[in-house]
């Protein structure tokens, strides 16, 4: 059954309140069960395992994607098997909901994991204990709970993004629960098909493991290129500076393709500009103008690679992507008014009608407050935080979750790390301490992470008619699992009682080097960040204002994502390449497969989600099984 949605006209040009009448009248689905005892534990156990797809999808590109697809469809076909052998019922599709809800939040809490805290314990070399990182994981995580509640009315009852992980849920969900059953299970074995395929293929990168086998011919390539390169005895360079060192390289990365294909084909143009320009282009001549630094490897060969750019070139791309949403949440001031009308004691024209399902406003109220203050403490007594500046990072997480909440609706990847960037830069002028540094940073950045990532959960509870405030009680119980599933695996397989060891070539870190990085430039003076790089910020900012402008007079049929673009910045080229050919195949996939009767229109575009959904998962946990096999054997 299609899923009752406003046209692009209506969004345009009702008010908020035209748009929620709409919603109950012709959506919501009333008392339907929602939050139920058998929602909450299957969520909770789904997502604690799916939650460490994101562990290693994380350790590989610095950055997490959503789990709630994959989730949806397991429980569905679980709960189909134990309703034919009378073991139990069947979810409701409202059940369903709440209970992706739980699981992709389970998936989005590992953010620290691979930012914040491993570069912290990087720069002390010390290991957090466990139980600290799990405290401090939780806390920061509900308070990002309770950051989205005015944030939900603008972006998803009023301007109805995307939100592209969360609305594809909605339309998986919706087709399992009101297709017949053969549908529902064709789906859960098209996801179980391409996870085992994706998983397959990830071992087959296992050189080592192979190679103990003795099946090392059957390895995959790292590079596709490579070999061509090695026949040629010769590698391109741009500017002096060979292809590979500028991350320009094409790896069988099929897990991103995944992911790009779940962003569409907008985002994965925009990624692929900004891969040009900032590797192609802008990185070259920087490099050869020797604002870029490189490190003399073991070979007396002097080396750049991801990292070594980045550190230049994330000031352009976080500046992009902050002014570009600055931008777009000040075009609608009225939206501003309108979340904070109660709080400000201000009159509404009109009665709320959506009072009694929205969440109530006197839980942020009283919520951000506490929990901040239990942030505060922590950051105090855990990571020596005064608690001074811990107080001044509080407000700035609400600025951060409107910038972190606007690059989710368009892209569902959320700069997390690029945020925390700018925490970093305000807090260099207050505080000398490179710890200070660091906490302060994941406070705004992975809260501001987390506000935006409940509202990804929101998105289909909307479309399908349910109950926010359900599903933010799910999300809180996703925050339990997820801790206590991914802190003992991280621990155990990739940190082992060595900071220093946690960065390889095979899980390099990125967001956490980064994040390392940035707070040794910063703490010694912004006297030593290359002049280059405070223009590319300038102009990054620039360049965000106006392709805003542009969407804006054009009614939002400008091409090019300012957000998108700059994401291509503080990511490797190979993977804003393969996120390309991934929205690139299933576009083209949409545009020649067209008849119903084709079995590649059945599976590529009819189930672009669940095939997506299965190599994601099927590729990320044979990452963490190897990982986890790797240290056990070892």
């Amino acid at each position: 059954m299609a899923i009752k949605q406003l046209t692009d006209e209506q969004v345009r040009t009702w008010t908020i309140d035209q748009k929620d009448r709409w919603w109950l009248e012709n959506v919501y689905r009333g008392n339907m069960p929602q939050l139920t005892l058998r929602s909450a534990i299957s969520g909770m156990l789904i997502g604690g395992i799916l939650s460490l797809t994101n562990l290693y999808v994380g350790m590989k590109t610095g950055w997490t994607l959503g789990v709630g697809i994959t989730s949806v469809i397991v429980a569905f076909a679980m709960f189909k098997v134990m309703t034919t052998v009378g073991l139990g019922e069947e979810f409701t599709l409202l059940e369903n909901n709440c209970m992706q809800s739980i699981a992709t939040a389970a998936g989005y809490m590992t953010s620290p994991l691979i930012a914040s805290l491993a570069a912290y314990m990087m720069i002390t070399d010390r290991v957090v204990p466990w139980h600290v990182t799990v405290m401090w994981m939780i806390a920061i995580s509900v308070l990002g709970v309770l950051f989205a509640f005015p944030l939900k009315r603008r972006f998803i009852n009023d301007e109805q993004h995307q939100f592209p992980e969360g609305r594809a849920a909605g339309i998986v969900m919706d087709a399992l629960h009101t297709s017949d059953a053969g549908e529902g299970l064709f789906k859960a074995k098209i996801l179980a098909v391409c996870g085992v395929s994706s998983a397959l293929l990830e071992f087959l990168k296992q050189g080592d493991i192979l190679r103990h086998l003795h099946m090392a011919f059957l390895q995959i390539p790292e590079a596709l290129e490579a070999g061509i390169y090695h026949l040629m005895h010769w590698t391109p360079r741009i500017s002096g500076t060979p292809l590979p060192q500028l991350t320009v390289s094409l790896e069988p990365d099929h897990v991103m393709m995944a992911a790009g294909g779940l962003m569409g084909i907008r985002t994965g143009v925009s990624l692929l500009i900004g891969a040009i320009v900032n590797y192609c282009i802008l990185a070259p001549l920087v490099i050869k103008y020797g604002d870029i630094f490189g490190v003399v490897n073991d070979a007396g060969v002097l080396t750049f690679g991801f990292r070594r750019i980045t550190t230049w070139a994330l000031w352009g791309g976080v500046a992009m992507m902050t002014t570009a949403s600055i931008f777009a949440f000040l075009s609608k001031p009225q939206m501003i008014v309108s979340a904070f009308a109660g709080l400000l004691g201000g009159r509404k024209t009109q009665e709320d009608c959506l009072k009694h399902v929205e969440l109530p406003m006197w839980v942020f109220v009283i919520g951000i407050p506490l929990i901040g203050g239990a942030v505060v403490a922590l950051a105090h007594i855990f990571f020596g935080v005064a608690i001074w500046l811990g107080v001044i990072a509080i407000p700035l997480v609400f600025l951060f979750a409107i910038i972190a909440a606007h690059s989710t609706a368009l892209t569902s990847i959320t700069p997390t790390g690029a945020l925390g960037k700018l925490t970093q830069l305000t807090f260099a002028g207050l505080s000398p301490s490179m710890t200070t540094n660091i906490i302060t940073a994941s406070i705004t950045g992975e809260v501001a992470g987390n506000s935006s990532n409940l509202l990804m959960d929101i998105k289909p509870g909307y479309m399908l008619g349910g109950k926010p405030r359900h599903q933010a009680i799910g999300h809180v119980l996703g925050i339990l699992a997820g801790a206590a599933a991914c802190v003992p695996v991280f621990y155990f397989a990739f940190l082992k009682g060595n900071p220093q060891g946690l960065v390889s070539e095979q899980y390099p870190m990125p967001a956490a080097t980064i994040w390392k990085a940035v707070a040794e430039i910063l703490t010694r003076g912004l006297s030593e960040l290359p002049p280059t790089a405070l223009w590319a910020a300038a102009i990054g900012g620039t360049i965000g204002i106006l392709f805003e402008v542009f969407k804006l007079v054009s009614k939002g049929r400008f091409p090019i994502s300012a957000v998108g673009m700059g994401l291509a910045f503080v990511i490797p080229f190979t993977t804003c390449f393969a996120m390309f050919f991934g929205s690139f195949f299933f576009w083209l996939a949409e545009s020649l497969w067209k008849r119903d009767d084709s079995t590649l229109k059945r599976v590529f575009v009819d189930n672009l989600e669940p095939v997506c959904a299965g190599v994601i998962a099927g590729g990320a946990l044979m990452g963490i099984a190897v990982a986890i096999y790797t240290v056990a054997a070892g």
